[in-house]
């Protein structure tokens, strides 16, 4: 449920600016969590049928071709493209350990620390199944629990800059428009989980006494609650620290104290290795081989 997008929540909150940024956040939470309850409710709505896949879900609502046409390409596009924002988030956390942990080495442009996220990858791809890296899926849910509460505290701990800035990092109107609308994506794209619910309660036992939704949603809202915890923190003590000097990933902009900011870079790395493999590989294969 928490995903690494939540490390831009602070850049996204210097293009919205405090009023707006805080509305947004505390929108897109309960929005997510509504749309999490309609997908939880929706999985068991057509008596004697469980719904377990996105399409399956599609083609009930907008017919057997038409909804493989709707939701599909949509999935895939999204996969897609969460696994470019991996690939470069794990290449620049690989690079940030780098200049932190020998500031006198050479430095290495961050296309090839992507390449070498990308090796990673490659072997672990040739893995037979899902539950081969069970271990890899375990250790990234730890450790996005884990750098989320470094990044903030680690910001708290470096005090509020001197000459901190929260007025909007652009200056003219089409700049401030661009701006909020990619932080409008930014904030978007931290939440996760939505692309998997319908998986998740496909594996939970359901009668007529006690239909899969009720401990579903259980499970629901104790994740939100986390999600809350880590989100909330990051973005708004993140933008109150630095203000508009925040770089995309939080995570770039600490420096001190080293060994805990290298740590948590880390730390995104392996949450990303394991992210990347349930984009990459079990849900397309997932779709691909129930639709065949």
């Amino acid at each position: 449920m928490v995903g690494a997008g939540v490390l831009s929540l602070p850049y996204a909150m210097s293009n919205l600016g405090w009023g707006p940024g805080v509305t947004l956040m505390i929108l897109s939470w309960l929005i997510t969590l509504y749309t999490l309850w309609q997908m939880v409710e929706m999985h068991e709505i057509v008596p004697g049928k469980r719904l377990d896949r996105y399409h399956e879900l599609g083609q009930e609502a907008f017919g057997e071709k038409l909804g493989l046409w709707i939701v599909v390409p949509q999935q895939l596009i999204v996969e897609v493209g969460v696994d470019i924002v991996y690939m470069v988030t794990g290449g620049k956390s690989l690079k940030k350990v780098h200049e932190l942990l020998c500031p006198d080495c050479k430095d290495i442009r961050t296309t090839f620390w992507i390449m070498i996220f990308a090796s990673v990858h490659f072997v672990i791809s040739h893995l037979p199944n899902f539950n081969s890296i069970s271990g890899i899926s375990l250790a990234a849910a730890v450790m996005s629990l884990t750098y989320s509460t470094i990044a903030w505290a680690a910001s708290v701990h470096k005090g509020v800059k001197p000459d901190v800035d929260y007025s909007y990092r652009a200056s003219t109107t089409p700049g401030k428009v661009f701006n909020f609308l990619n932080a409008m994506g930014d904030v978007a794209f931290a939440y996760a989980g939505h692309n998997v619910v319908l998986e998740i309660q496909a594996t939970i036992p359901s009668t007529p006494e006690v239909p899969s939704k009720v401990p579903m949603w259980r499970g629901v809202v104790v994740a939100y609650i986390v999600v809350a915890i880590c989100y909330f923190p990051v973005a708004f003590l993140g933008y109150w620290i630095f203000g508009n000097s925040v770089d995309d990933n939080i995570l770039m902009t600490l420096e001190k104290p080293v060994w805990l900011v290298a740590m948590a870079n880390l730390f995104v790395v392996v949450h990303v290795i394991g992210s990347y493999q349930v984009s990459t590989y079990l849900i397309p294969l997932i779709e691909l081989i129930n639709i065949t």
